[in-house]
């Protein structure tokens, strides 16, 4: 089988650069087309994504079966005209450019954020349509850009795919992690905005170039059953999964449990040692058997209701809004991606917080407690700050939307993309954020940290 040539656009940004050193590392071309030079060790095309002609020309010279697009403005930018430059008319020349030069696969990073208007999200998947009133510009033109990716599929032979990350995080980040070191330098880290009961999706930036990878790599695999588009007749009733659809949605999936350790509730099977007041004789072997991390879900099988997105209605609900494609398929799908591991908020700053402290020691006095406010008040003073910014010509440190991401549920079902791309998470919350730390500490000591990319 002939080996994909890769494109990577936004290659010099954040998760372009994670991605590319994932495809170096396996032995892949890649080039990168960027407005930005920051490595020599592939070839580079610089150009204006909006420009289908230098699009194009970079195609052309590289030689590229697939595209990986990655480009966007920072979202903490409050630049509506860049947004939809970059986003929606970039994206847009992007589709044309590889229709005109045959080019067989687009993977496209669009963002959770674009079903979020500010309202709690739970365990939400795939189904959620997004709102008619968007949370802000970025989230709008990243909406729109995914939008055209996944009608492009199949035109002129082109595979697109949508993959939707949450809260990326790691090293070579210049927002959360920017963000979360200028809180710790200003001394403000026992200032909590909202109750930190909401729980989070964040996502290790390793684990979302991975999965760009398992998008590219399985994107031309055809459907595990016929789409419905090939049938003479549209049938009424939704008719028996095919072996192959039955093995993707029936195989077990071994536990997320990369920072925990472990993932056990109490079972028939094994629970812990009540309170007992005179324990019985095998305490520690039940003990044991309840803490030992399962090696396999072999015998536990997968039940699903009506309300679940692979249940067998559900799929062919699917299908028959779309006879084109499968849900089990990746060619015009979008996936969530994330850690697999939501948390309350507020844990994943002071986990940083707390590993600066080693880098910093006595800059904090951990023994003050938490002066929490809440939400409306928050609200309240983004609304001030951002007014002074407006008036001062700067971007504000302080946003109604930052207010709102910390106070409000938002995390994600992966299921879908764990069983159709394969995907499985391969660092966890708390290595990841060990991992962004140490390379903040080099970039601190070679006073690089400061530096915007």
């Amino acid at each position: 089988m002939t080996k994909d040539v890769y494109l990577v656009i936004g290659g010099s940004g954040f998760v372009g650069r994670h991605i590319v050193e994932q495809l170096l590392r396996r032995g892949d071309n890649v080039s990168v087309f960027d407005i930005v030079q920051r490595y020599q060790d592939v070839p580079f095309y610089s150009g204006d994504i909006s420009d289908q002609e230098q699009v194009s020309t970079a195609l052309r010279r590289s030689g590229t079966t697939c595209i990986i697009h990655t480009a966007s403005p920072p979202a903490t930018l409050s630049d509506p005209a860049l947004y939809w430059k970059v986003n929606v008319d970039g994206t847009k020349a992007i589709i044309a450019a590889a229709i005109q030069n045959n080019v067989r696969k687009l993977v496209f990073t669009s963002s959770a954020g674009v079903v979020f208007n500010g309202a709690s999200l739970a365990n939400i998947d795939e189904r959620l349509t997004p709102p008619e009133q968007p949370m802000d510009a970025y989230n709008e033109s990243k909406q729109k850009a995914e939008e055209a990716v996944i009608a492009a599929n199949g035109k002129d032979g082109l595979l697109t795919v949508a993959l939707r990350p949450s809260g990326i995080f790691g090293p070579g980040d210049r927002q959360v992690m920017a963000g979360l070191y200028k809180v710790y330098e200003d001394g403000k880290t026992h200032f909590q905005i909202g109750d930190n009961n909401n729980m989070f999706d964040w996502t290790y930036v390793e684990n979302v170039a991975h999965a760009h990878l398992l998008a590219a790599d399985k994107l031309d695999l055809a459907p595990p059953a016929p789409t419905l588009s090939t049938l003479e007749d549209l049938p009424v009733e939704a008719p028996p999964l095919t072996e192959a659809e039955q093995d993707i949605v029936t195989r077990p999936l071994p536990p997320l449990d990369l920072t925990v350790g472990r993932h056990r509730i109490p079972t028939s099977e094994a629970r812990p040692v009540g309170p007992y007041v005179t324990p019985p004789s095998n305490s520690s072997e039940l003990t044991s058997a309840f803490e030992a991390k399962r090696t396999s879900p072999e015998g536990r099988p997968v039940v699903r209701t009506r309300f679940d997105p692979l249940s067998e209605p559900n799929i062919f609900r699917a299908k028959y809004t779309n006879p084109e494609s499968s849900p089990l398929q990746v060619a015009g799908q979008v996936f969530y991606i994330t850690n697999g591991e939501p948390c309350y908020f507020w844990d994943l700053p002071r986990l940083v917080w707390g590993q600066l402290d080693t880098m910093f020691p006595g800059h904090r006095d951990t023994r003050k407690g938490y002066t929490v406010l809440p939400r409306w008040v928050g609200l309240g003073l983004a609304f001030a700050s951002e007014c002074w910014g407006w008036v001062i010509g700067r971007e504000p440190a302080l946003t109604r939307f930052k207010v709102t991401y910390s106070c409000v549920n938002r995390w994600h079902n992966i299921e879908k993309a764990r069983r159709v791309l394969g995907y499985e998470p391969q660092v966890g919350l708390a290595d990841g954020v060990g991992r962004m730390v140490d390379w903040w500490k080099t970039e601190y000591t070679t006073g690089t940290h400061k530096i915007a990319h």
